[in-house]
């Protein structure tokens, strides 16, 4: 096992803890499902989604673990920004198809 995310998957993080989304999409298959807060987003819905899940919040993920089973990640980390609760345990459902995340779904 690696110790390392996977490229696709240390981006999102990077790119959610800095905002700049720039190419956000280009992390994701063009058919990416995400899922957060029970909403769920698909495609070009996901650069809204992130723009609308990060704007007011501003949070700062750090992953605390992670494992894997071939393409199927399970990534748990601390969310911590301007939400009620903060800070917040989080696990990060991923699956990667051809090195890009084509679902992530985030629970708490």
């Amino acid at each position: 096992m690696t110790n390392e995310l996977p490229p696709a998957l240390a981006a999102f993080f990077h790119a959610t803890n800095t905002r700049d989304f720039s190419d956000f999409l280009s992390l994701f298959t063009p058919d990416a499902h995400v899922n957060d807060e029970a909403s769920d987003h698909y495609g070009p819905d996901i650069a809204t989604w992130i723009d609308r899940a990060t704007d007011y919040t501003k949070p700062t993920v750090t992953v605390t673990d992670f494992s894997h089973e071939g393409d199927q990640f399970v990534i748990t980390a601390t969310v911590s920004g301007n939400f009620p609760g903060s800070p917040l345990p989080l696990h990060y459902h991923a699956t990667l198809k051809d090195n890009k995340i084509a679902t992530l779904l985030i629970k708490a």
